[in-house]
């Protein structure tokens, strides 16, 4: 294991240690606090690939849906248990600094936000949409550009940022906060020229008239 990884793990194990000599006080907040929190923020992991799998399901058939279509891999893995051990280290030695409830609602908004965006880009692109980037033009690839397309060229990043920021807010972890946001974006910054790379390949002029008159939606990508 990675130094970083036994220091999580020693870091967590000492959190656990300490449990029992919490005040009163404290341990009802971490009870009535860390319930709630954390309990949205499992609900929102959870509603956010299970219908990421279901759509893509019925949009391309379940035979040609992989497991990739839950969109977890060891990154998002490594990022979530460390917004997790961030929360229970704050929640531990920083009680109040989780107390600030709307903050915290304002999170759980952007997550909602960032659903409807999403999962309303991928309802409207249809058969059109894809998880992985799609390389050759396929018979059934059409240019989206009505709907949330009309306002939007790439809603379901747009989303997915504000989703994933959100969870973030929602648990009231600074570090996590920027982290999330700063690596998010830096992710889709270098995946969209070169999608749209392929999209001035595949539809030419008419791809062109359309960048140029909807924004990206995703700050600072043109």
């Amino acid at each position: 294991m990675s130094t970083l990884g036994h220091f999580w793990c020693e870091t967590a194990t000492q959190i656990i240690v300490l449990m029992p000599f919490i005040s009163p006080s404290l341990s009802e907040i971490f009870r009535h606090t860390a319930y709630i929190q954390l309990s949205q923020m499992f609900l929102a992991i959870i509603f956010f690939h299970l219908s990421e799998y279901l759509l893509a399901s019925s949009i391309h058939g379940r035979p040609n849906v992989t497991a990739q279509s839950l969109l977890i891999s060891k990154h998002y893995i490594l990022a979530m248990v460390g917004s997790l051990l961030e929360y229970l280290i704050e929640i531990t030695f920083f009680p109040s600094l989780k107390e600030y409830w709307w903050l915290s609602s304002v999170g759980l908004a952007m997550i909602v936000i960032g659903e409807i965006i999403r999962k309303m880009a991928i309802l409207t692109a249809g058969r059109s949409f894809t998880h992985l980037i799609r390389i050759y033009r396929e018979e059934n690839h059409k240019l989206v550009t009505h709907g949330i397309y009309g306002f939007i060229r790439h809603p379901s990043y747009c989303g997915f940022l504000i989703w994933s920021v959100g969870t973030q807010v929602m648990l009231l972890n600074p570090v996590c906060v920027v982290a999330f946001a700063v690596i998010v974006w830096r992710f889709f910054a270098q995946r969209i020229p070169y999608e749209e790379y392929l999209l001035r390949q595949f539809f030419g002029a008419e791809y062109e008239q359309y960048a140029r008159r909807v924004i990206s939606g995703v700050p600072f990508v043109k």
